[in-house]
């Protein structure tokens, strides 16, 4: 039986598996246009590492095209636009 491949962090999402450490999952990080968006996906409440990586993937989808469809204001994301994405991430399976 082949040994499973330990999942690895990509762009905008870093894998967390620390023996020691209360939290093993997946951090969605992604900063845009002077804002930060970041969210916790862990293998406990998903299930594992896989299922916790999915509804990352998923989250970070939503954010990206709430992002790439917003108009910036100065340079920079509009107010309403990081409230959305806030409440977009906190409403995130």
């Amino acid at each position: 039986m082949a040994a499973s491949k330990p999942l690895q962090s990509k762009k905008n999402l870093t894998r967390f598996t620390y023996e020691t450490a209360a939290f093993e999952g997946w951090r969605l990080c992604i900063s845009c246009k002077g804002s930060t968006f970041t969210k916790y996906y862990s293998d406990k409440k998903f299930g594992s590492g896989k299922k916790s990586l999915a509804a990352a993937e998923a989250g970070l989808a939503s954010l990206k095209a709430l992002l790439t469809a917003s108009k910036l204001v100065d340079g920079k994301l509009p107010a309403t636009t990081v409230k959305k994405a806030d409440k977009l991430l906190k409403e995130a399976v």
